[in-house]
């Protein structure tokens, strides 16, 4: 029997891709826990996809721009209307005083506020336009298109094409990547985001600019996605989870954490949308390298194909293959003419198919919503945006240390229920504090996306555990489309704080007690092969509390008929 695993490299949307260093192929060649005796791991953290927008989108600090007249040092400093907001007063960023009374005002001697009541001057709109605050930013898309005023509405509007784009992606992506492999479109994917991303430089209008947006989110997380399940339908045993939670997880963190590194000393738009495509690049070469799924060629009849990676694998590791590797290969070669080729119908045409889907289409919504909702809600912990960002990275790296962890050792129903709840229970503790603490609120805003986190980053494997080869990619990306949907209403989600301020947190403290009681009816994969084929999925049973201690194995049984 063999196992095939590769290591995995971080590309610029955060996602471990599997690359050529092979470890030995034979499962006798295998140490006790799982994993190989030649194990090298490298990881290159780009995160910049998913939260590039934060900084391309923010909003400078701005007002009515005063074109050069004639008018004396007081009116120029006056023409500009003072407003108070959240008590405090600031220049008006909507309009300024008419800009030809003004003129006739100075040039007849009046002073402001002495022999002239500023309140009582007409005002207008910034018919000049604006000028923008160079002490965060050199320039951002807000500043470089006046997303302001009344073009305010656009800046919401931006965020959510890029996730439609993102959502239209995992969901496509996920139905061609089971119909014509993970590596292509694990490559076309990543070239569309590679591409995209570095036209978004030569943008001349909004409009250009979110169109380029719509298919860069469409690569972003299609990519992720197929990623994933190669590595997920590659690895085996504990390397299997270490991959999909540490993996994935730990790089994506550590990308995100390095762009307000990057964005700190790119403070202009275009410069950041550079250096966010230039590392796809790098990893396009690498088709040259990384295989294909064998899981998967294996059940599109390739097994000659799938012979030669194993077979390349074990020469790589210098150990010997043997001589017939898939011996009921010749006597079911003759049903691959009969293969049908699913789709994603059949994640609703059986009761037990539609359920499993539902429920994990619900819980991957919850923890989506509330992962984009609480990092964009503390992105401003503190008054720089570049810490803001970095504080609200940096508590992801214990979420993906703990999701790893339970993944290894506790049951995934009771893993992730119990942190929906604790996200749950975080959430609605927020509005019993009182005012005078500022510090416990930021607490449990914290610790509840700890939670959320460790949830979302679990569920990727788990989803990924529970469906067959020829199903897993089209049930991975279709999770994730509708957990994109999340992403899209995040915005509105938090506009609803206007009306109070913690109605936001009641919602997401629901939604996560609801997706944690419905958890509880999926089916159990931990310490089980992955299903091959339909029949194999795995059945709902009543829940255990077991957990393996570190004396026993976690490495799951494969199927003894299987080759991998």
């Amino acid at each position: 029997m063999f196992t095939v695993a590769t290591d995995i490299i971080t590309i610029t949307t955060g996602t471990p891709i599997p690359v050529i260093t092979f470890q030995p192929a034979m499962d006798r060649a295998n140490t006790r826990d799982g994993s190989s005796r030649k194990q090298r791991r490298s990881i290159m953290p780009n995160g910049f996809g998913s939260f590039t927008l934060v900084f391309l989108m923010d909003v400078q600090s701005h007002h009515c721009q005063v074109v050069d007249v004639n008018l004396t040092e007081d009116w120029h400093k006056s023409t500009i209307p003072i407003m108070v907001v959240n008590e405090k007063e600031e220049l008006s960023r909507c309009s300024r005083y008419r800009l030809d009374v003004v003129r006739n005002l100075s040039a007849q001697g009046y002073i402001p506020g002495r022999d002239v009541n500023l309140t009582d001057l007409e005002q207008e709109d910034c018919v000049d336009g604006w000028s923008y605050s160079t002490d965060i930013y050199q320039s951002t898309i807000v500043s470089e298109f006046d997303l302001v005023c009344s073009e305010q509405w656009k800046q919401p509007l931006t965020s959510t094409v890029y996730f439609l784009g993102v959502l239209v992606g995992s969901f496509f992506s996920g139905q061609l990547s089971d119909r014509f492999g993970r590596k292509p479109i694990l490559f076309a994917t990543t070239a569309v985001q590679t591409v995209f991303t570095f036209a978004q430089v030569f943008s001349v209008s909004w409009t250009m600019f979110i169109i380029l947006l719509f298919f860069n989110g469409l690569g972003q997380i299609s990519n992720f996605v197929a990623a994933l399940v190669l590595g997920a339908e590659t690895f085996t045993g504990n390397v299997r989870v270490l991959y999909s939670s540490l993996g994935t997880c730990l790089g994506y963190a550590a990308g995100y954490m390095l762009l307000p590194l990057c964005a700190y000393y790119l403070r202009d738009w275009k410069s950041l949308l550079l250096a966010s495509s230039a590392p796809g690049l790098a990893y396009l070469p690498l088709w040259w390298f990384i295989p294909e799924s064998p899981r998967w060629l294996l059940s599109q009849g390739r097994a000659e194909e799938a012979e030669v990676i194993l077979r390349k694998a074990a020469k790589w590791n210098k150990v010997q293959a043997p001589r017939v590797i898939f011996e009921d290969y010749s006597i079911n070669k003759a049903n691959t003419h009969l293969k049908v080729h699913h789709n994603v119908f059949d994640l609703l045409r059986k009761r037990d198919i539609r359920t499993t889907t539902l429920i994990l289409c619900l819980v991957s919504f919850t923890t989506t919503i509330g992962y984009y909702g609480l990092s964009f809600s503390t992105s401003q912990l503190h008054s720089d945006p570049y810490i803001s960002c970095f504080i609200s990275a940096a508590v992801e790296i214990p979420a993906y240390i703990s999701s790893w962890l339970a993944l290894r050792y506790f049951p995934r129903r009771l893993s992730i229920t119990s942190t929906l709840l604790l996200g749950a229970v975080s959430l609605y503790l927020i509005q019993l504090l009182p005012q005078d603490l500022p510090n416990l609120p930021l607490t449990l805003k914290m610790l509840g996306k700890y939670a959320i986190t460790t949830c979302c980053s679990m569920m990727f494997a788990f989803t990924a555990e529970l469906y067959p080869t020829v199903l897993r990619n089209t049930a991975t990306g279709t999770c994730t489309t509708v957990s994109r949907l999340g992403c899209c209403l995040t915005p509105l989600l938090l506009k609803l704080s206007l009306y109070s301020k913690y109605l936001p947190y009641i919602i997401l403290g629901t939604l996560a007690v609801v997706s944690a009681f419905a958890a509880l009816f999926l089916p159990e994969s931990f310490g089980r092969p992955l299903p091959e084929t339909i029949q194999q999925m795995h059945k709902r049973e009543r829940i255990t509390f077991r957990c393996i201690s570190r004396k026993e194995t976690s490495v799951p049984t494969e199927h003894l008929d299987s080759p991998l």
